[in-house]
This record gives structure tokens, C-alpha cells and sequence, in this order.
């Protein structure tokens, strides 16, 4: 595995001299290669007469790419495996990619079959499978390995399907449509369990599973939010309101305790889950939208992605920002997420790149990458130095 990882890092770094002549995989490319890399002993041991470099000879690689660049449309979802190794992502440009955490690398061809924007993409959570939910009212599963879809897409959405999650065990997907409804899956079978949930009185946008899996919370262009019961399919309570317009996304903080929500009124709320009752006032900071909202694993701290292009960081106990707004994206933040190991923030933008961020400093993560190679070109470059 170490071995394989080294030869992307390899791949990605000296992709352009790669590019353009294969022969200066060995001729060019070797010499340059970091001490640390296990790549530059056995290149050492194979070409003894090659230049040597004298002075400023990389000690490792550098970091990731700062913009993950391969789709052809607004990145609108993104999903960390639960091993944090990957990240899916869910475009308009129809295709959903696996990403390579490490390396910033697309791994293997474009998942494609949908025949609409892919509004929202999630790994389950034992990371063997990708749920996606599209503007063609299909729900697709697809195996994280192989990026096969597994069996017939999931119908019975009238409309576009704008949002689905997993159940924490895994079992079930809920998803939620322009159709004004909520809809449970078997996540084995695909089959529809129950009649839809109705009670919302326009698109519903956003879903979420309370970490207990008891409870799922939506939101929905009536600017409402809504709490139902997933054993009974029942609304438990009346509607949260306070947000005067779309409410774009919901999170629950990771002891359950609380939902937070992002709305096109450009601010955010944390509510009671229990009370629904709202908790203190809106946190106001952006100029647009709010497209995203999650909460960090310790549920300390809220983020969010907005259209004016930026991400900002909150204190979800006092609402108070934290720092200076994350800004290098070109367009629209529609989605961001806390990686797996918390240490970073990813986030998916209408420039059509993904980025990640430092949690501490704020600061872009990795180096500027003017594009990628083929999946073809990655995978062929790969066998032949490895084998």
C-alpha cells in the first residue's frame, strides 16, 4: 500500500513532464524524486548513471493539490468514507468521482448512469456503498470500490430528488424531493418502505438522521423545518420556523441534542431537537445564501458555505464566528464537510473544484494544480512502475 500511495504522489507531482513524454518517467523525473520516498531508492539502484541533484532535493512530497479539479459542472455534494482514505462528490455535470484524500487524486473513471444533476452524494456508514439522489427523480447505489452501480435505480419520486442520507446502522436511505415528500429505502433491497411523508408545503431540500437514527430532521423551501419519527413516520411536534426563506440544509449535532440550519435568508440557526424550540439568536455573517451547514465531531464547532463564496467557522455554544471567512473559491460553496479525522474542512463549490482547508489556521491546504490526468493515463503510469 505504501508503495502504491508513493507512486500517485509521484503521478500527480510530475504529471506535466509525464504528459508530454512517457520516456521522462525515468530520464527526468527520477533524479527529482524526495529522499523519503521509497521510489528514489529502488530508482537509485536502477539508474546509477543518472544526474544527481546537489541542492534543493525535496525531503518529502509536497502537499495535496489545492483545488481538486475533474468535474465539468458545480460540485452541489460531497461524502467522507467513513475510513477517511476518500471522498465522494456529486456534480452537475450528472457524475459522481472518488477522490483520493491524500493526493487530491480522482480515483478510477466518473461514476456516471444518472441523467440529471447529482444533487447529493453520502457513503454509507461501514463505506462499502455511495448513495445518490438526482435531478432525474432516481436514487442510485453504487459499490465504493468498484464504482458499479448495484441493481436498478430507486423510483418513486415524481421530481427531483434533492437530498438523501443513510440511517446510522445503514439499514435504511430517506431521501427528500421537489415532490414535497420524504421517502424511505431498504438499503439492501431498494425497495420503498411505507407511503411517503407528507406535511411540508413545498421542495423538501435538506435531510438528516439524529445520530440515535430515531429521529430525522428536513428542511424545505417553506421555510420550515420538520421533525419525524422514522419508526412511525409521524411529525413529531409542529414546524420550526424563524427562517424567512428556503431553508437549504439541517445537521444535528453529534449528541443529538441540536439541529442546525442554513437558509437563503443568509443566516443560520441552532435549534432544540428535543423542544424544537430556537437557541439563542440567528448567526449572521454572510452576505448570501447559506447552501451547507455540519457540525464538527465534537459538536463544538458549526460550518458553513454560502454564495458569496466563502466558508466560515462558528462557536455553536455562544454563535459567535471564529476568525476571518475561508475565501478562495470563484462561485457559490454548496457544500462543505468535516473530514473524517476532523483536521480538515472540505468544500464544494459552483467553480466546479473542490477544496480543503486547515481547521486551526483556515488556511487552503496543499498546492495550486493546473488539472489532472485520465484516469487511464493514472492507472497505466501506475502498473508500470510497479510492475
Amino acid at each position: 500500500m505504501e508503495r502504491i500511495q508513493d507512486v500517485c504522489r509521484f503521478v500527480i507531482t510530475f504529471h506535466t513532464p509525464i504528459s508530454i513524454s512517457t520516456p521522462h518517467t525515468y530520464i527526468s523525473t527520477g533524479p527529482f524524486l524526495p529522499s523519503q520516498s521509497p521510489l528514489s531508492s529502488i530508482f537509485s539502484r536502477w539508474f546509477t548513471k543518472a544526474i544527481k541533484v546537489q541542492r534543493g532535493k525535496l525531503f518529502s512530497w509536497p502537499a495535496p493539490p489545492l483545488q481538486w479539479i475533474g468535474h465539468s459542472g458545480a460540485v452541489a455534494s460531497l461524502s467522507c468514507s467513513p475510513n477517511g482514505y476518500h471522498i465522494v462528490s456529486g456534480s452537475y455535470d450528472k457524475t459522481i468521482r472518488i477522490w483520493d484524500v491524500e493526493t487530491g487524486a480522482p480515483i478510477g473513471n466518473p461514476l456516471t448512469g444518472h441523467t440529471g444533476f447529482v444533487h447529493s452524494v453520502v457513503y454509507s456508514p461501514n463505506g462499502h456503498t455511495i448513495v445518490s439522489g438526482s435531478s432525474d427523480m432516481t436514487i442510485r447505489i453504487w459499490d465504493a470500490d468498484t464504482g458499479v452501480p448495484i441493481g436498478r435505480p430507486l423510483e418513486g419520486h415524481t421530481d427531483r430528488v434533492w437530498t438523501v442520507a443513510y440511517s446510522p446502522n445503514g439499514q435504511y436511505i430517506v431521501s427528500g424531493s421537489t415532490d414535497r415528500t420524504i421517502r424511505f429505502w431498504d438499503a439492501e433491497t431498494g425497495v420503498a418502505i411505507g407511503t411517503p411523508l407528507e406535511g411540508h408545503t413545498s421542495f423538501v431540500r435538506s435531510v438528516a438522521y439524529s445520530p440515535n437514527g430515531r429521529y430525522i430532521a428536513s428542511g424545505s423551501g417553506d421555510n420550515t423545518i420538520r421533525i419525524w419519527d422514522a419508526d412511525t413516520s409521524a411529525t413529531v411536534g409542529g414546524p420550526l420556523k424563524g427562517h424567512t426563506d428556503i431553508v437549504l440544509s439541517v445537521a444535528y449535532s453529534p449528541d443529538g441534542q441540536y439541529i442546525a440550519s442554513g437558509s437563503a435568508d443568509m443566516t443560520i440557526r441552532i435549534w432544540d431537537a428535543e423542544t424544537g424550540a430556537p437557541i439563542g439568536r440567528p448567526l449572521e455573517g454572510h452576505t448570501g445564501a447559506v447552501w451547507t451547514v455540519a457540525f464538527s465531531s465534537s459538536g463544538q464547532h458549526i460550518i458553513s458555505g454560502s454564495s458569496d463564496k466563502t466558508i466560515r467557522i462558528w462557536d455553536a455554544e455562544t454563535g459567535t464566528a471564529i476568525g476571518t471567512p475561508l475565501e478562495g473559491h470563484l462561485s457559490s460553496v454548496h457544500i462543505v464537510a468535516y473530514s473524517t479525522n476532523g483536521q480538515h474542512i472540505i468544500s464544494g463549490s459552483s467553480d466546479y473544484t473542490i477544496r480543503m482547508w486547515d481547521v486551526k489556521t483556515g488556511a487552503a491546504f496543499g498546492n495550486p494544480v493546473a488539472r489532472v490526468l485520465s484516469a487511464e493515463r493514472m492507472l497505466y503510469l501506475v502498473l508500470s512502475l510497479l510492475y
